[in-house]
């Protein structure tokens, strides 16, 4: 019986030796509703397009109010993820929706990052691409420090988008 490999799903990449098969594991993009999430897209998705790999895009959310459950495919999630989309099609890659809300509580920064790489982990994902500049707690040297005491994902730090002034000055008012 002959099955596909879901294309959400870590597959098999046949180029690695006759009898062996080498997982293909999602490369992951945090996206925090940020200008900054440009950068991690294309960061994310020239990282999967070289392992061709699909990829997980992670929205980070406010707290969950009590009692709902975390939904990918919710409205605040779309909003999220819509800056990412005309990126990927241009790519051509498959991609994963996931969600990480915020803890309500303030355990400390490093427990945050803890949580998000819970996230990528139960995904399976082995790079995960934060900005530097993201938010507090969720940026990418407290991600790497959390990757680092937990040996979670190998963290890659996508730069900002550097500020550029208006191409044509203001008029006078």
């Amino acid at each position: 019986m002959t099955s596909l490999p879901s294309s959400l799903s870590p597959g098999t990449d046949t180029g690695a030796g006759p009898g062996r098969a080498r997982p293909r594991f999602p490369v992951a993009a945090v996206l925090a509703d940020r200008l900054d999430d440009t950068a991690v897209v294309d960061v994310a998705v020239r990282l999967a397009a070289v392992r061709g790999a699909p990829l997980l895009l992670i929205a980070v959310l406010p707290p969950l109010p009590p009692r709902l459950a975390p939904r990918p495919d919710g409205r605040a999630a779309r909003a999220v993820l819509g800056r990412a989309l005309p990126r990927l099609a241009r790519a051509g890659l498959t991609y994963q929706p996931a969600v990480y809300h915020r803890p309500t509580s303030r355990a400390g920064r490093l427990c945050e990052a803890k949580g998000l790489l819970d996230v990528a982990v139960s995904h399976g994902c082995s790079v995960l691409v934060v900005s530097r500049s993201g938010p507090a707690g969720l940026d990418a040297c407290t991600v790497m420090q959390a990757s680092a005491i937990r040996g979670g994902p190998f963290v890659h730090a996508a730069s900002p988008v550097p500020w550029a002034p208006l191409a044509a000055p203001c008029p006078p008012a």
